[in-house]
């Protein structure tokens, strides 16, 4: 039985609205998901496994219908989804009494239900959130009920608020794969467990690549062999970036770094530039110039000038700057590195006292 596993791909989310880029990245979310249907009937996917957070939102009755239009169009796929945290089924919600296509079945109720697929000899169980919280760890003791076939968990959780997971326990539960979501960082913890992770980064925070679980399961008898890989599918990723300069470096050629390092990871992502090293005291770099290159949401100097401490000492030792001159010098003993932490604090203070005294 060949499977895919996607979750949280939040459709209706708008991530970066407040930039020029933010545009298609509403466009984008359910372009990646279109492309799983794509998938699924080009490499003839006998499941398709939705473990929660499908929308961004309780959705509307027209996202449902888009959506399902697009389910409408699998050919030999058969799905099972769970709504999850941001989905959840309010009082009000249009999953209640929604008629999916052929294709599609949900585990709609709150508590533990399961849906057999005889002609895949597969059983899905799983529930859907009813409310935004839940905080008991509701799936560590569930078992399947029949060995001989392919049992499959949708589970959406992972964190306090969340369902908390304790994974050992599950993992030793007797199911053939358990497919996670809610967690949008992909992991696999060996071959019979995994978090699909989103399927387009959402938030800047969400570096690395995103996409989809493939997988196989073979049932023979009581024993099943499951392999199964992490496949990247999103359009872009958010990639954080050091550009790390020297006393040398100018505003121009810290430019022509940001510039290679956007033509090396490719224009279409989004980046985070950490800016490290020593640089010239006369120095000081122009962010917004880094901003104007591309897809860039932030930019952060953590450089720290390269003071001549010999000369600066000579002309402030009978004061504050003077005494502050020697306390670094304690401080950073001959041969230690230049970039540990407590050293930056000590430069960032000696530049303050260097502006007061500009002043």
């Amino acid at each position: 039985m060949k499977f895919i596993h996607i979750s949280d791909v939040h459709i209706g989310a708008k991530p970066d609205s407040n930039y020029s880029w933010g545009v298609m990245r509403e466009k984008e979310i359910l372009s990646a998901f279109n492309g799983i249907i794509d998938i699924c009937n080009e490499e003839g996917i006998d499941l398709l496994l939705i473990s929660g957070d499908l929308f961004h939102k309780q959705p509307l009755i027209r996202e449902l219908k888009e959506v399902n239009y697009s389910f409408e169009k699998l050919i030999g796929t058969q799905v099972v989804l769970i709504a999850g945290n941001h989905d959840y089924i309010g009082a009000r919600s249009n999953y209640i009494g929604f008629e999916w296509c052929r294709q599609v079945q949900m585990l709609i109720e709150e508590d533990m239900d399961s849906i057999y697929l005889e002609d895949i000899n597969t059983e899905v169980y799983g529930f859907s959130y009813h409310k935004r919280d839940i905080t008991k760890p509701l799936y560590n003791k569930v078992r399947p009920g029949c060995e001989e076939r392919i049992n499959i968990l949708l589970a959406h959780g992972g964190d306090e608020k969340n369902i908390p997971i304790d994974k050992k326990a599950v993992g030793n539960n007797g199911f053939d794969y358990v497919a996670l979501g809610h967690i949008h960082k992909p992991e696999l913890f060996g071959s019979r467990m995994a978090y699909a992770g989103s399927l387009e980064p959402l938030d800047k925070n969400e570096t690395g690549p995103r996409g989809y679980i493939k997988g196989e399961i073979v049932k023979e008898e009581e024993n099943s062999h499951i392999h199964i890989n992490f496949i990247p599918h999103s359009v872009r990723e958010y990639i954080k970036a050091e550009l790390t300069v020297d006393p040398g470096f100018t505003n121009g050629a810290l430019i022509d770094m940001a510039k290679d390092k956007i033509k090396e990871y490719g224009e279409q992502n989004i980046f985070i530039f950490q800016i490290n090293g020593f640089r010239d005291e006369d120095i000081s770099f122009q962010k917004e110039d880094i901003y104007n290159l591309g897809n860039v949401i932030e930019v952060m100097d953590d450089t720290v000038p390269d003071y001549d401490f010999e000369t600066l000492y000579r002309e402030n030792q009978d004061n504050i700057i003077g005494l502050y001159i020697k306390g670094i010098q304690e401080h950073c003993q001959k041969g230690n590195d230049r970039d540990i932490i407590g050293k930056k604090a000590l430069y960032y203070g000696l530049e303050a006292l260097l502006g007061a005294k500009v002043r």
